[in-house]
């Protein structure tokens, strides 16, 4: 699935995620499974509010190499 993340439009990072989710822009959700447990949670409320599937399966260092960047993210969208 993390495939999805490195060819096609997404955000990466809390704030970003939390924008695009909101804006009705996220086709799908990646948190990191070691994510801050009350950034994470609050970002999964907003999708399950916004009918977002996440996807909780795979570490920051896993999404930060998805992603192409240098550091773990703790979250990452991919959009419509």
């Amino acid at each position: 699935m993390l495939e999805e993340l490195t060819g096609k439009a997404r955000v990466v990072g809390f704030k970003q995620s939390r924008r695009a989710i909101a804006q009705g822009l996220a086709a799908r959700a990646y948190l990191a499974c070691d994510a801050d447990p009350a950034l994470a949670d609050a970002l999964a409320e907003s999708c399950a509010q916004q009918g977002v599937p996440v996807e909780r399966e795979y570490t920051m260092a896993q999404l930060g190499a998805a992603c192409r960047i240098s550091v773990g993210a703790a979250v990452a969208v991919l959009l419509k």
